[in-house]
């Protein structure tokens, strides 16, 4: 017998799906460079979600907490390192 989904696996799903459409419907919205920042926001909260619900961050100690930290804070410096080799080009 297949066991139910429990309330915040479906609860989560059903965020990621509205904010799904709201990235799709914002897509259409003329904004300017807004659109950018937008769908980036959007990205990171669509990120946070998976990461707090479906990684089970949410119910794990401090430390598991720090090393999940670290390793964005890693990604948001080679993201930069990145951006600054892109931007610097001639």
């Amino acid at each position: 017998m297949p066991s139910r989904p429990s309330i915040p696996l479906l609860a989560a799903w059903l965020v990621l799906l509205a904010l799904l459409a709201l990235t799709v419907g914002l897509s259409y919205v003329p904004l300017g460079n807004g659109n950018a920042m937008i769908a980036l926001s959007i990205a990171a909260l669509k990120a946070a979600v998976v990461a707090a619900v479906f990684m089970e961050l949410w119910h794990r100690g401090p430390r598991t907490l720090i090393f999940a930290a670290a390793g964005l804070f890693w990604l948001a410096i080679l993201l930069w390192l990145g951006l600054m080799d892109f931007l610097t080009r001639t």
